[in-house]
């Protein structure tokens, strides 16, 4: 994260020496494993902060553990907006931390209290700063539109299934298959192999013997071939980012605009080899 952005802050031609060094200092290793030191301390001290009997006992302490965690993170994302500008919002990595920081901003107290429970997204910021889990992270983003084609089969299957089951068991398994819903709910608790057997199939083979045929097919399509679509799209976009070098290509209109500047420098270099030549030729 924040190599792109690097990358077009220097550049830039609006990029200061000053901006450059805080961008350079932040994104450095160093800073990032302190970052990464901190993260942790503070999904400990959230973690300690649930327990009535550590909180009786240390509750000051954890407080401003909790606190000089938060100013951290602020500090970083200051340094990066005054570093980066308005590259900052570019990158869908730095939106994420400036979003999980900013709630804990939100006041104890009033309407909005409810939304301090989730600061505990900070510790989501690990995703965000180790390479490998964002690179988990971005083949699953990567990945999302392939699966629509197999959501869109499963909720298919899922509804013909759904129908089918309330038609068959429902007069006899209100509970189970009363009404579609209800239906869809249960095929979903037997898909992921939650008590399927003995919590529903068993006593709905007892009213019908024959029921096992609709039961195994729909447990062999749903959970062992679709699921597994899901795994095998995602695993192959995985492999397809590992491929990829770790620092993507910059934008097209960067791109367009650093060769536009090459190619002035270079028109620049010329005039002055040729007019070094035209100086140093011997007068005839």
């Amino acid at each position: 994260m924040g190599v792109n952005e690097l990358k077009m802050l220097e550049t830039s031609p609006a990029a200061t020496p000053s901006r450059l060094r805080a961008a350079r200092w932040v994104e450095s290793s160093t800073v990032q494993r302190w970052v990464v030191g901190v993260i942790l301390l503070n999904a400990l001290v959230m973690g300690m902060e649930t327990s009535p009997e550590l909180m009786a006992r240390w509750k000051v302490l954890l407080i401003t553990l909790d606190k000089i965690c938060l100013g951290v993170f602020l500090i970083e994302l200051i340094l990066k907006f005054y570093a980066y500008r308005g590259l900052f919002w570019r990158s869908g990595w730095n939106v994420f931390d400036f979003a999980v920081v900013a709630v804990a901003l939100v006041p104890g107290a009033g309407p909005w209290s409810v939304l301090r429970s989730l600061r505990v997204l900070r510790v989501l910021r690990l995703l965000t700063v180790i390479p490998s889990l964002r690179k988990v992270v971005a083949a699953f983003l990567h990945a999302i539109p392939g699966l629509f084609g197999v959501v869109a089969v499963m909720m298919i299957f899922f509804y013909t299934a759904g129908v089918l089951a309330t038609r068959l068991f429902g007069q006899d398994f209100p509970q189970w298959f009363g009404t579609l819903g209800r239906s869809l709910y249960s095929l979903f608790q037997i898909m992921t192999l939650e008590s399927w057997s003995m919590g529903i199939v068993r006593p709905v083979m007892e009213v019908h013997p024959f029921a096992w045929a609709f039961f195994i097919p729909f447990i062999v399509i749903a959970t062992f071939t679709i699921l597994n679509l899901f795994i095998g799209i995602i695993v192959s976009t995985m492999q397809e980012l590992s491929m990829q070098p770790e620092h993507t290509l910059l934008p097209a209109n960067d791109i367009s605009s650093l060769l536009t500047r090459m190619e002035s420098d270079l028109a620049e270099l010329r005039s002055l080899v040729e007019q070094k030549g035209r100086d140093t030729d011997p007068p005839k």
